[in-house]
């Protein structure tokens, strides 16, 4: 039984490059200061600033329509900006030692589907340079990483809408990349093909790859980024370090009948402190630690308690907010 769990590049990527956590910012693998790209009168990326650090899981957050695709075409030097400045892996926008180092999958690919998946790859590689039995022990380890290796020698046009990504996150791996972008990477996939790309990119991050991400999928982005950024009309408007503890945490308690000098007592472990119904309490602390002794207190004081339930904002709940109420559905 093969194990497609395996390293992505196992030896490669390991060779060269440690572990990096959650992306060493004093390294910064792109940059950019003012980037807008306006087609005709339509501007579709307006004032874009923002910086990714080597190793970091980056998150491109934002709505249909607010220019992320364009902005990743920018910076993989496919359409050239109306005005700013970029840098990648160190170098201007464009330049082509730089993209020899970038892996792409793109949202809408369209592969040629007379080819197998052992073709198509080895056609991708010879146009990175790469030959011979190296080219061909890459492919045949990508394949089996995407769990595609007994369906290889099959034609694509064969192929599920699932197996089609997998394929195209292979592709975007071949030619062992220091920065990955990937733009959508698991529409079509069901939960196992998330899951593995999920598993993918934790190994990417541990062999110190950049992995630029642009997903809808928020629980998934939530999951896997170290930091996002929300961009809104062709700008970044909040940016979030989804590693770092969160600022406050609401509880919600379910207690039996208590007077209104409990509900005041709470106000020394936290504020916000509202009875919706006689028997739910809820305020906001300042992170878990206080759970205990909010409830060593309640105990002491005699109330029976039921259920202590923290509610965290989820990253949908961020996003929710940050676009606001003017945006309409895409």
């Amino acid at each position: 039984m093969v194990d497609t769990r395996a390293c992505v590049c196992a030896g490669e990527h390991s060779a060269r490059r440690g572990s990096h956590g959650d992306g060493d910012l004093s390294a910064l693998i792109i940059e950019t200061q003012g980037l807008r790209k306006q087609f005709g009168t339509t501007v579709a990326v307006s004032d874009l600033s923002l910086y990714v650090g080597e190793g970091e899981i980056f998150g491109f957050l934002g709505p249909n329509g607010a220019g992320k695709t364009t902005a990743i075409k920018v910076l993989l030097a496919l359409v050239e900006p109306t005005s700013g400045t970029g840098r990648v892996l160190g170098a201007p926008l464009g330049d082509r030692a730089a993209r020899a180092r970038i892996g792409f999958l793109p949202e809408h690919f369209r592969f040629h589907e007379t080819l197998t998946a052992t073709e198509l790859l080895r056609f991708h590689g010879r146009l990175y340079g790469l030959r011979g039995v190296s080219l061909d022990a890459r492919v045949d380890r990508l394949l089996t990483r995407v769990d595609l290796a007994d369906a290889a020698d099959r034609p694509l046009r064969g192929y599920s809408k699932g197996m089609l990504q997998r394929v195209g996150l292979a592709q975007a791996l071949l030619n062992d990349p220091q920065l990955v972008f990937l733009d959508e990477p698991t529409s079509g996939l069901d939960p196992l093909g998330r899951l593995l790309v999920r598993d993918i990119i934790a190994e990417l991050r541990a062999d110190g790859v950049t992995v630029f991400l642009n997903s809808h999928l928020l629980g998934e982005v939530e999951a896997t980024c170290d930091r996002v950024v929300f961009v809104k009309r062709g700008r970044v408007v909040e940016e979030r370090r989804l590693s770092a503890p969160a600022e406050g945490l609401d509880l919600e308690l379910r207690v039996g009948p208590v007077g209104a000098a409990i509900v005041e007592g709470l106000s020394r472990f936290g504020a916000n402190i509202v009875q919706p119904r006689p028997d739910v309490i809820a305020l906001r602390t300042e992170s878990d630690a206080v759970v205990p002794a909010i409830v060593s207190w309640l105990v002491q004081q005699g109330v029976q308690i039921y259920a202590v339930q923290p509610r965290r904002k989820s990253l949908e709940d961020v996003f929710l907010d940050v676009m606001g109420d003017d945006e309409r559905p895409g």
